[in-house]
């Protein structure tokens, strides 16, 4: 099967649809992740559609994220950026696989044309409306720096991920859908009750945060004490979800983009 057989664009409840009880056919594991991430199809009513999966029984232990499952920190990511209205995270269900229970995520195939958003830039050759936000050296001691554009799409991103207290935002993790939507993915390590917030995406650090974010920030306060709060309880512990309202109120409360953590790693490693 090739992505010609595929529909490329699927409605969000459709996808959900699909992916909660569309008939499994895998594909492969994606061998550069840490933990058991397969890729497959799923189809249902004469619709097919990639999918990653990723068992719970292949998830690697975190000591620092004892609670729960990654499966469902999935879920919860996508929850929440689905209450944003900005769809950052790709449809994501908890269902039974192959391999027994585990997040099921739309795969978002990238177009061979689509230019990175997050990347190692020459010096000489940033573009004016990037942001630097790490200095680099190539083996020959050419001077890089880790930067990102000025998007207001990925700025979408980096509040989302202040939310989520997102642990794992690396350039990778930032995709451009056939769409021209940018997506993330990955988000596995989210939702600690401690500050973790470990991103490549710090080029608005202490800026003003935009006028949509702030409307944004003020309807998932009341959704985290409704709806959105009652359907994270089934993936988060109670601390996790009102730490996420937390968050929120405060970043409501400086009107900023976070400043740089000063006691724990800022940024992802690999970065990339």
């Amino acid at each position: 099967m090739t992505s010609s057989d595929l529909r490329p664009m699927l409605h969000e409840n459709d996808a959900l649809r699909l992916l909660r009880d569309g008939e499994f056919e895998l594909e492969g594991r994606l061998a550069d992740a840490s933990n058991t991430t397969l890729r497959g199809f799923l189809t249902l009513d004469g619709v097919t559609a990639r999918c990653v999966y990723k068992p719970v029984r292949g998830e690697r232990p975190l000591w620092d994220f004892p609670d729960g499952t990654l499966a469902g920190r999935e879920v919860a990511a996508y929850l929440v950026s689905r209450a944003t209205g900005w769809d950052v995270v790709p449809p994501t269900v908890l269902r039974d696989g192959p391999f027994g229970p585990g997040a099921c995520q739309l795969w978002i195939d990238e177009p061979a044309q689509a230019q990175p958003l997050v990347g190692f830039v020459p010096d000489e050759s940033l573009p004016s409306n990037w942001f630097p936000v790490a200095a680099a050296r190539d083996d020959d001691g050419q001077a890089y720096a880790l930067a990102h554009a000025d998007d207001p799409r990925l700025a979408r991103m980096a509040v989302l991920d202040a939310v989520i207290n997102n642990a794992d935002r690396k350039g990778g993790h930032v995709i451009i859908g056939s769409d021209d939507r940018v997506y993330g993915v990955d988000h596995g390590v989210c939702f600690h009750i401690d500050d973790k917030l470990r991103t490549v995406l710090w080029g608005w650090l202490g800026r003003e945060l935009p006028v949509d974010a702030v409307d944004v920030l003020r309807r998932l306060a009341g959704e985290l004490d409704g709806p959105l709060g009652e359907a994270l309880a089934g993936h988060l512990t109670p601390a996790e979800v009102a730490a996420v309202a937390a968050r929120a109120a405060r970043l409501l409360a400086t009107g900023q983009f976070p400043e740089l953590p000063e006691d724990w790693p800022a940024m992802p490693w690999p970065p990339i």
